[in-house]
């Protein structure tokens, strides 16, 4: 299992309309092949802040889907970002 974790960062006022940009992508995310689970989600305290989770069951998948990247116009809205993939290797539920 691969997750995908961070955040990235834009101008507050371009958040909304960034988030309402991704939506397609989301959508697209969670119904490829391999995908747990993908979110992006406006932070509750910091205005700029984009929170970042993603669950897939295989790098492969991961690879798969991800392709070029975010679009040229998603990369120059990103003031910064600090996004990391984690293998993992085991798991325990915790809620059912």
């Amino acid at each position: 299992m691969v997750i995908v974790a961070g955040h990235i960062e834009v101008s507050p006022i371009e958040r909304e309309a960034y988030l309402l940009g991704c939506t397609e992508i989301v959508d697209q995310a969670r119904n490829a092949p391999g995908c747990l689970d993908f979110s992006l989600a406006a932070d509750l305290v910091d205005p700029s802040r984009i929170n970042i989770y993603e669950r897939w069951d295989s790098q492969e998948a991961v690879e798969d889907f991800r392709g070029g990247g975010p679009s040229a116009e998603q990369t120059a809205a990103i003031v910064s970002a600090s996004v990391a993939e984690y293998r993992v290797t085991d798991a325990r539920l915790i809620t059912s």
